[in-house]
Protein backbone atom coordinates (compact mmCIF):
# COMPACT_ATOMS: atom_id res chain seq x y z
CA UNK A 1 0.00 0.00 0.00
CA UNK A 2 1.22 3.55 -0.59
CA UNK A 3 -0.25 6.99 1.83
CA UNK A 4 0.55 10.29 1.01
CA UNK A 5 -1.11 13.38 2.84
CA UNK A 6 -2.09 15.72 0.25
CA UNK A 7 -2.74 18.49 2.24
CA UNK A 8 -4.13 18.64 5.87
CA UNK A 9 -7.39 17.42 6.43
CA UNK A 10 -6.87 15.38 2.91
CA UNK A 11 -5.21 11.87 3.43
CA UNK A 12 -5.21 8.93 0.48
CA UNK A 13 -4.63 5.31 0.94
CA UNK A 14 -3.92 3.66 -2.10
CA UNK A 15 -3.91 -0.77 -1.97
CA UNK A 16 -3.18 -3.37 -4.94
CA UNK A 17 -5.22 -6.47 -3.86
CA UNK A 18 -4.23 -8.78 -6.78
CA UNK A 19 -5.96 -7.22 -10.05
CA UNK A 20 -8.14 -5.10 -7.58
CA UNK A 21 -7.26 -1.49 -6.29
CA UNK A 22 -8.52 -0.61 -3.09
CA UNK A 23 -8.40 2.97 -2.35
CA UNK A 24 -9.26 5.14 1.14
CA UNK A 25 -9.91 8.77 1.23
CA UNK A 26 -10.67 10.46 4.43
CA UNK A 27 -11.64 14.37 4.05
CA UNK A 28 -12.01 17.09 6.62
CA UNK A 29 -14.71 19.73 5.49
CA UNK A 30 -15.61 22.86 6.57
CA UNK A 31 -16.94 26.37 5.67
CA UNK A 32 -17.43 28.31 9.14
CA UNK A 33 -14.43 30.23 10.47
CA UNK A 34 -14.93 28.68 13.85
CA UNK A 35 -14.94 25.53 12.31
CA UNK A 36 -17.86 24.80 14.10
CA UNK A 37 -19.81 22.68 11.17
CA UNK A 38 -16.58 20.42 10.75
CA UNK A 39 -17.22 17.03 9.02
CA UNK A 40 -15.14 14.18 8.73
CA UNK A 41 -15.81 11.79 5.38
CA UNK A 42 -14.08 8.80 4.90
CA UNK A 43 -14.62 7.25 1.71
CA UNK A 44 -13.88 3.72 0.38
CA UNK A 45 -13.24 2.30 -3.04
CA UNK A 46 -12.78 -0.76 -4.97
CA UNK A 47 -11.89 -0.28 -8.54
CA UNK A 48 -12.48 3.34 -8.15
CA UNK A 49 -15.94 2.95 -7.47
CA UNK A 50 -16.98 4.25 -3.97
CA UNK A 51 -18.54 1.46 -2.36
CA UNK A 52 -18.55 2.68 1.72
CA UNK A 53 -18.27 5.68 3.26
CA UNK A 54 -18.11 7.06 6.85
CA UNK A 55 -20.02 10.36 7.69
CA UNK A 56 -19.07 12.23 11.19
CA UNK A 57 -23.33 13.99 10.47
CA UNK A 58 -24.72 10.32 10.01
CA UNK A 59 -22.45 8.92 12.61
CA UNK A 60 -22.13 5.99 11.06
CA UNK A 61 -20.93 3.76 7.41
CA UNK A 62 -23.09 3.62 4.46
CA UNK A 63 -22.66 0.94 1.88
CA UNK A 64 -23.32 2.00 -1.58
CA UNK A 65 -22.86 -1.62 -3.65
CA UNK A 66 -23.91 -4.92 -2.11
CA UNK A 67 -21.17 -5.88 -0.99
CA UNK A 68 -20.73 -2.10 0.55
CA UNK A 69 -23.52 -2.30 2.33
CA UNK A 70 -22.54 -5.64 4.02
CA UNK A 71 -19.08 -4.44 4.91
CA UNK A 72 -20.89 -1.21 6.11
CA UNK A 73 -23.17 -3.09 8.03
CA UNK A 74 -20.06 -5.22 9.21
CA UNK A 75 -18.29 -2.02 10.64
CA UNK A 76 -21.02 -0.46 12.11
CA UNK A 77 -21.21 -3.14 14.60
CA UNK A 78 -17.33 -3.16 15.32
CA UNK A 79 -14.84 -0.82 17.20
CA UNK A 80 -14.25 0.44 13.92
CA UNK A 81 -17.60 2.56 14.10
CA UNK A 82 -15.60 4.37 17.22
CA UNK A 83 -12.82 5.30 15.77
CA UNK A 84 -14.48 6.64 12.76
CA UNK A 85 -16.68 9.00 15.22
CA UNK A 86 -13.50 10.78 16.75
CA UNK A 87 -12.50 11.71 13.40
CA UNK A 88 -14.16 14.73 13.67
CA UNK A 89 -12.62 16.10 16.69
CA UNK A 90 -8.96 14.47 15.21
CA UNK A 91 -10.22 17.15 11.91
CA UNK A 92 -11.16 20.06 14.15
CA UNK A 93 -7.83 19.88 16.76
CA UNK A 94 -5.75 19.92 13.34
CA UNK A 95 -6.86 23.17 12.32
CA UNK A 96 -7.37 24.81 15.21
CA UNK A 97 -3.61 24.19 16.56
CA UNK A 98 -1.33 27.14 16.70
CA UNK A 99 1.16 24.17 15.47
CA UNK A 100 0.11 24.35 11.82
CA UNK A 101 -1.33 27.76 10.90
CA UNK A 102 0.63 27.67 7.71
CA UNK A 103 -1.68 24.74 6.32
CA UNK A 104 -4.57 26.01 7.56
CA UNK A 105 -5.82 28.26 4.50
CA UNK A 106 -8.73 29.06 2.26
CA UNK A 107 -7.97 30.32 -0.97
CA UNK A 108 -10.77 31.45 -3.09
CA UNK A 109 -11.66 29.85 -6.63
CA UNK A 110 -10.76 31.96 -10.08
CA UNK A 111 -13.83 31.08 -11.99
CA UNK A 112 -14.18 31.56 -15.97
CA UNK A 113 -17.48 31.42 -17.70
CA UNK A 114 -16.41 30.80 -21.43
CA UNK A 115 -18.95 29.14 -24.25
CA UNK A 116 -17.61 25.66 -26.10
CA UNK A 117 -18.17 23.89 -29.09
CA UNK A 118 -19.78 20.50 -28.97
CA UNK A 119 -21.09 17.80 -31.34
CA UNK A 120 -23.79 16.17 -31.73
CA UNK A 121 -25.69 17.53 -29.07
CA UNK A 122 -29.49 18.34 -28.05
CA UNK A 123 -28.96 21.95 -27.68
CA UNK A 124 -27.53 24.26 -30.28
CA UNK A 125 -25.70 25.97 -27.31
CA UNK A 126 -22.80 25.11 -24.50
CA UNK A 127 -21.61 27.25 -21.54
CA UNK A 128 -18.75 25.99 -19.09
CA UNK A 129 -18.06 26.95 -15.93
CA UNK A 130 -14.50 26.53 -14.53
CA UNK A 131 -13.03 26.98 -10.91
CA UNK A 132 -9.52 26.97 -10.54
CA UNK A 133 -6.73 26.91 -7.61
CA UNK A 134 -9.02 27.36 -4.76
CA UNK A 135 -8.73 24.94 -1.54
CA UNK A 136 -10.05 23.13 0.43
CA UNK A 137 -11.24 20.92 -2.56
CA UNK A 138 -15.05 21.10 -1.11
CA UNK A 139 -17.09 23.11 -3.70
CA UNK A 140 -20.45 23.39 -5.33
CA UNK A 141 -20.93 24.62 -9.10
CA UNK A 142 -24.64 25.17 -10.15
CA UNK A 143 -26.38 26.91 -13.13
CA UNK A 144 -29.08 29.35 -13.16
CA UNK A 145 -31.50 30.60 -15.73
CA UNK A 146 -33.19 33.75 -14.48
CA UNK A 147 -32.23 33.67 -10.96
CA UNK A 148 -33.96 29.64 -11.04
CA UNK A 149 -31.72 26.52 -10.43
CA UNK A 150 -31.36 24.63 -13.40
CA UNK A 151 -31.15 20.82 -12.78
CA UNK A 152 -30.96 19.21 -15.95
CA UNK A 153 -28.77 19.36 -18.85
CA UNK A 154 -25.30 19.99 -16.56
CA UNK A 155 -22.58 18.04 -16.72
CA UNK A 156 -19.50 18.36 -14.24
CA UNK A 157 -16.72 16.76 -13.33
CA UNK A 158 -15.06 16.21 -10.06
CA UNK A 159 -12.67 18.55 -7.54
CA UNK A 160 -9.03 17.25 -9.44
CA UNK A 161 -5.98 18.20 -7.83
CA UNK A 162 -4.03 20.70 -9.43
CA UNK A 163 -0.50 19.50 -8.65
CA UNK A 164 0.12 22.13 -6.91
CA UNK A 165 -2.07 21.44 -3.59
CA UNK A 166 -4.81 23.30 -5.02
CA UNK A 167 -7.93 22.25 -6.78
CA UNK A 168 -10.30 23.04 -10.44
CA UNK A 169 -13.65 21.86 -10.97
CA UNK A 170 -15.64 21.96 -14.58
CA UNK A 171 -19.03 22.15 -15.24
CA UNK A 172 -20.90 22.52 -18.53
CA UNK A 173 -24.11 23.46 -19.14
CA UNK A 174 -26.53 22.90 -22.84
CA UNK A 175 -29.06 25.27 -23.50
CA UNK A 176 -31.55 26.46 -26.16
CA UNK A 177 -30.84 30.37 -25.77
CA UNK A 178 -33.71 32.73 -25.40
CA UNK A 179 -34.17 36.28 -26.05
CA UNK A 180 -33.44 38.50 -22.97
CA UNK A 181 -32.61 35.58 -20.64
CA UNK A 182 -29.33 35.83 -18.01
CA UNK A 183 -27.75 32.24 -17.57
CA UNK A 184 -25.44 32.69 -14.36
CA UNK A 185 -22.83 30.45 -12.71
CA UNK A 186 -23.21 29.95 -9.19
CA UNK A 187 -20.07 29.00 -7.15
CA UNK A 188 -20.46 28.10 -2.98
CA UNK A 189 -17.22 27.56 -1.37
CA UNK A 190 -15.70 28.00 2.30
CA UNK A 191 -13.30 30.85 1.18
CA UNK A 192 -16.51 33.18 0.65
CA UNK A 193 -19.62 34.11 2.89
CA UNK A 194 -22.29 34.03 0.34
CA UNK A 195 -22.48 32.25 -3.49
CA UNK A 196 -20.65 34.11 -5.85
CA UNK A 197 -22.44 34.49 -9.24
CA UNK A 198 -20.80 35.01 -12.72
CA UNK A 199 -23.53 36.14 -15.35
CA UNK A 200 -22.94 34.79 -18.88
CA UNK A 201 -22.47 38.19 -21.57
CA UNK A 202 -23.61 37.13 -24.73
CA UNK A 203 -21.66 40.13 -26.68
CA UNK A 204 -18.29 37.91 -25.29
CA UNK A 205 -19.13 35.16 -27.73
CA UNK A 206 -19.54 37.80 -30.43
CA UNK A 207 -15.91 39.58 -29.01
CA UNK A 208 -14.44 36.38 -29.74
CA UNK A 209 -15.80 36.16 -32.83
CA UNK A 210 -15.30 39.41 -33.86
CA UNK A 211 -11.04 38.64 -32.94
CA UNK A 212 -11.13 35.76 -35.14
CA UNK A 213 -12.84 37.23 -38.42
CA UNK A 214 -9.90 39.85 -37.71
CA UNK A 215 -6.97 37.44 -37.20
CA UNK A 216 -8.45 35.62 -40.53
CA UNK A 217 -9.04 38.78 -42.52
CA UNK A 218 -5.53 39.54 -41.34
CA UNK A 219 -3.70 36.30 -42.17
CA UNK A 220 -5.64 36.54 -45.82
CA UNK A 221 -4.49 39.92 -46.64
CA UNK A 222 -0.80 38.98 -45.51
CA UNK A 223 -0.87 35.95 -48.39
CA UNK A 224 -2.21 38.41 -50.75
CA UNK A 225 0.39 40.62 -50.40
CA UNK A 226 3.11 37.88 -50.67
CA UNK A 227 1.74 36.52 -53.66
CA UNK A 228 1.55 40.03 -54.99
CA UNK A 229 4.95 40.75 -54.23
CA UNK A 230 6.52 36.86 -55.39
CA UNK A 231 4.23 38.12 -58.77
CA UNK A 232 6.18 41.28 -59.05
CA UNK A 233 9.55 39.96 -58.58
CA UNK A 234 8.96 37.02 -61.23
CA UNK A 235 7.93 39.47 -64.07
CA UNK A 236 10.72 41.76 -63.02
CA UNK A 237 12.86 38.57 -63.34
CA UNK A 238 11.88 37.37 -66.73
CA UNK A 239 13.87 38.19 -69.93
CA UNK A 240 16.70 39.43 -68.21
CA UNK A 241 20.23 38.62 -69.46
CA UNK A 242 22.75 37.68 -66.96
CA UNK A 243 26.05 38.95 -68.34
CA UNK A 244 29.61 37.33 -67.23
CA UNK A 245 31.26 39.60 -65.22
CA UNK A 246 34.92 40.48 -66.63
Amino acid sequence: CSMSNLHLGYTHLQCKLSDDYYIRRSRCIYSSPDFSDMVYIDSFYLNKFLFTQFNSTLRKFVGFSEIGMRVAEGWNNSPFLLTERTGVNVCTFLFKSEDTPDLVKVVKPKVKLSSVSQAGGRHPAVLMCSAYEFYPPHIKVSWLRDGKPVTSEVTSTMEMADGDWYYQIHSELEYTPKSGEKVSCMVEHASVNKPMIYDWDPSLLEYERNKVAIGASGLVLGIIITATGLIYFKKKSTGRILVPQQ
